[in-house]
């Protein structure tokens, strides 16, 4: 399948989709072919499904809650 920048740019879900279903899709700019948009490998993608997020447990180290840390984050802040 071939896609230009714009289309990439518009209709990228459709091209994810089109490498879920195991097509190649050539991104062209002014006609020329510059990348390709390719599926990863079965075992790749599974291991990245099972993963776990790299953000999960970032705030571990913090006293209290998570909603006690964003409503810190969230006052208002004095500038004085």
């Amino acid at each position: 399948m071939k896609a230009t920048t714009k289309d990439l740019r518009l209709k990228t879900r459709e091209l994810i989709a089109a490498t879920d279903r195991g097509e190649e899709v050539l991104i062209t700019f002014r006609g020329q072919p510059r990348a390709r948009l390719v599926p990863l490998s079965d075992a790749h993608h599974e291991k990245a499904r099972q993963g776990r997020n790299p953000a999960f447990g970032l705030w571990s180290d913090q006293d209290g809650s998570v909603a006690e840390q964003v409503d810190r984050l969230r006052q208002a802040r004095n500038l004085d």
